[in-house]
């Protein structure tokens, strides 16, 4: 009993729930006239498009994913376990070389600190002789997928 009731109370709430369409919106769907009538019609604001189109320009030139990527050079400048260490070394590379982007990584269990965005070895060698007295260990040249600003009109690409 207790059943049939609960389903008479379910299907008369979902009854409540259908929409009801106004005569006066349903269009002649039987084709007398020789063509589907079936259709909508939208308004839209152009404005709309616009703010679309700007928005994702926006978006290509503040993303990262915007930012054009390509084959280069990065320079290792440390592997280690401690996340303060490569903190330190990242914090260092900002200290003395401003014009040099330092990305962290962490590859479990190790951190790693890369800097540049070098298309040319000799770029990175130069760089790596200048980084060396800060970094007793060692700072190495390995090959990366390094990120490149896109070029304005009448210039060149730019990394560093």
């Amino acid at each position: 009993m207790k059943f049939i009731l609960t389903f008479v109370i379910v299907l008369s709430s979902l009854h409540g729930l259908t929409q009801d369409i106004p005569k006066a919106v349903l269009k002649d769907t039987s084709g007398k006239n020789g063509a589907d009538t079936n259709y909508v019609i939208v308004h839209k604001d152009p404005r709309v498009d616009l703010l679309v189109k700007k928005q994702a320009q926006i978006n290509e030139e503040t993303s990262r994913s915007g930012r054009r990527t390509d084959k280069g050079f990065r320079l290792l400048i440390i592997s280690t376990s401690s996340r303060d260490e490569a903190l330190t070394a990242k914090t260092r590379v900002y200290t003395y070389f401003p014009e040099l982007k330092a990305y962290l990584w962490h590859q479990s269990p190790y951190y790693k600190v890369k800097a540049g965005n070098f298309k040319d070895r000799k770029d990175a060698e130069t760089y790596q002789k200048k980084l060396n007295p800060y970094f007793p260990k060692g700072v190495f040249i390995m090959n990366d997928t390094i990120e490149v600003k896109p070029a304005k009109p009448g210039e060149e690409e730019i990394s560093l």
